[in-house]
């Protein structure tokens, strides 16, 4: 395997969690019988650039077309996180009627729809049929394609370009991340601004956040890969924040390279330093993150087998792609965790892949009321606490598993 971004042989493993099926492949209960693929689920880290990446075991075709079961709509404060970012956007970049703001992987219209509530023009690209058709319903302008130079250069010969240009937890989920950046540079305005979000790889790293980890994420990004990706795309960063969503992300800003209206912050430099100072651009860094994550594994599984050597119920909140691949990982089954609820209507009476627990609707927690209840979208946490203080009544206790084994 080859690195995405410099073609780099490949031979450093960041951490291998063996095989697992599509961390998205929920199951019905005719499928529970019939057999489940399986793909690798290894982690390399480019010795050169320091691209952290999976091989493409999964075509994103596969995963990203016909039903897809993740609604970026359901969090209510993934809604006020983007809610004050066009807020933000809004004001600091002059936006009005006559702009253009364009998202890739613009799901069910979470963040356009408040781009349309002020009247900014918007268009939504996203290649799952089922959320574009949400966005659509809710009267954000969507069409249901991939983006990359093929669509970039469409768009541009009929006049759609960005003046702001955005995208959130979408480089990690592209196979080729050099031809995405590549449809940036040409469908942006000569002094339009790119802003994309992302997962931060420090933060996955020292925290010990191995369940990131799943086939629709190709790359694990630093700053300091992001920023040369970029560059050799004639993209400059001029600004970078590091914010709280999904357990540590950055936020980039980034503009043409001979677009000289806007001031380089001093944000670059110090994130820049910072992760250097940490050690990311040299393979130490990467070498002992297996241990970690083993110690992980191993408290998890005491926690479950203690709970059921005392014949207590243990459910699960959020069947999210990160707790598939958790349990999938430690090789934890449905004898061990009874059930797990979601708000989605789209995940409840399936079953999780591999593990086969059922996910049901969040009454099921009144209706059995668990013992514990595993908060798998800990980074979440706080919103699903809130959410649930009725468990109390009955004296469950939450757990978060991640960074280390927490009851609450």
């Amino acid at each position: 395997m080859n690195c995405r971004f410099c073609n780099n042989t490949l031979t450093n493993t960041f951490i291998d969690l063996v095989n697992s099926p599509a961390s998205n492949s929920f199951l019905t209960f005719e499928q529970l019988n019939e057999p489940e693929t399986f793909f690798p689920l290894k982690v390399f880290t480019c010795d050169k650039c320091f691209l952290v990446q999976i091989d493409e075991y999964k075509q994103s075709e596969a995963i990203f077309n016909g039903d897809y079961v993740y609604f970026s709509s359901f969090s209510t404060s993934w809604l006020t996180h983007v809610k004050n970012y066009v807020e933000l956007m809004t004001n600091r970049f002059g936006l009005n009627k006559d702009s253009q703001v364009i998202e890739i992987a613009s799901n069910d219209g979470y963040l356009l729809q408040y781009f349309v509530e002020k009247n900014i023009p918007v268009l939504g690209i996203e290649p799952t049929e089922n959320t574009a058709k949400v966005a659509i319903e809710k009267g954000v302008n969507t069409i249901t394609r991939f983006f990359g130079t093929e669509l970039a250069n469409e768009l541009s010969k009929n006049g759609t370009k960005a003046d702001l240009f955005l995208g959130n937890n979408v480089l990690a989920h592209v196979p080729d991340i050099v031809d995405i950046v590549k449809g940036i540079k040409i469908i942006l305005k000569p002094q339009g601004v790119v802003t994309i979000e992302f997962p931060h790889l420090m933060q996955l790293v020292e925290n010990k956040q191995f369940d990131t980890i799943y086939h629709e994420h190709f790359s694990y990004l630093s700053f300091y890969s992001v920023k040369q990706i970029f560059e050799a795309q004639g993209l400059e960063m001029f600004d970078v924040e590091e914010i709280p969503t999904h357990g540590g992300s950055l936020r980039i800003y980034a503009k043409h390279k001979e677009d000289d209206s806007k001031i380089v912050s001093k944000n670059v430099g110090q994130l820049i330093d910072k992760e250097i100072a940490k050690g990311i651009n040299t393979l130490t860094y990467y070498e002992d993150f297996g241990q970690k994550v083993s110690k992980v594994k191993l408290d998890f599984l005491d926690f479950l087998i203690q709970q059921k050597r005392n014949n207590k119920k243990v459910a699960g909140y959020g069947a999210a792609a990160k707790g598939n691949t958790l349990l999938n990982y430690c090789g934890v089954k449905n004898d061990m965790i009874d059930f797990v609820v979601d708000r989605n209507p789209a995940k409840q009476n399936m079953f999780l892949p591999a593990s086969h627990i059922p996910v049901y609707a969040e009454a099921a927690l009144k209706e059995n009321k668990p013992d514990y209840i595993i908060i798998f979208p800990w980074n979440l946490k706080d919103e699903v606490i809130e959410q649930l203080s009725y468990v109390k009544d009955w004296g469950a206790k939450f757990v978060i598993p991640i960074p280390y084994l927490e009851i609450i």
